[in-house]
């Protein structure tokens, strides 16, 4: 089997600028959060990796079982049990926003408070979300382990890449 190393980064850079009533002001702004993976299994390790571009028409909906269909680069398929790290970005040019969650039934809920939440995430936009302790955000085969994505209107198709790292 293949083995994994990663580094999750999110990042934000600001200049905060205007002009009070005297002078001008100003506000750098560096933040980051950062966490690296080995590979294996417990906390801030993982040990799988599964990355796509995928395309849905207008007012489609797809649900990825993330625990036994997904199949990675190496042609393996994966049973997660946990994810550390999901990466979704919408690509620029969508009029719809993708929509992330909310599957009919045996729902991937970890990432949500409730199984019937669901994010949006804007064209151009991205949402990234790691989680590297020991429990990672866990997927349950048969009873948790269906993410729902969804076209957000009848209008014109979405295009996203999703990357999830994770733990079998």
């Amino acid at each position: 089997m293949p083995t994994l190393t990663a580094g999750l980064t999110a990042k934000l850079t600001a200049t905060y600028a205007g002009s009070p009533d005297a002078g001008t002001l100003q506000q750098q702004l560096t933040y980051s959060a950062a966490a690296s993976l080995a590979n294996g299994t417990g906390a801030n390790q993982a040990n799988r990796l599964w990355i796509d571009t995928r395309t849905l028409a207008a007012s489609a909906t797809e649900e990825l079982d993330l625990a036994g269909v997904l199949t990675d680069a190496f042609g393996n398929v994966l049973t997660l049990s946990k994810i550390k790290a999901i990466l979704i970005e919408a690509a620029d040019a969508n009029v719809n926003d993708v929509l992330v969650g909310g599957a009919a039934s045996n729902a991937w809920a970890a990432l949500f408070g409730d199984a019937t939440d669901v994010l949006r995430v804007k064209p151009g936009g991205f949402v990234f979300v790691g989680a590297p302790d020991a429990n990672g955000l866990a997927v349950t085969a048969g009873s948790g382990d269906k993410l729902k994505l969804a076209n957000s209107a009848g209008s014109t198709s979405v295009t996203f890449t999703i990357i999830l790292v994770g733990v079998e």
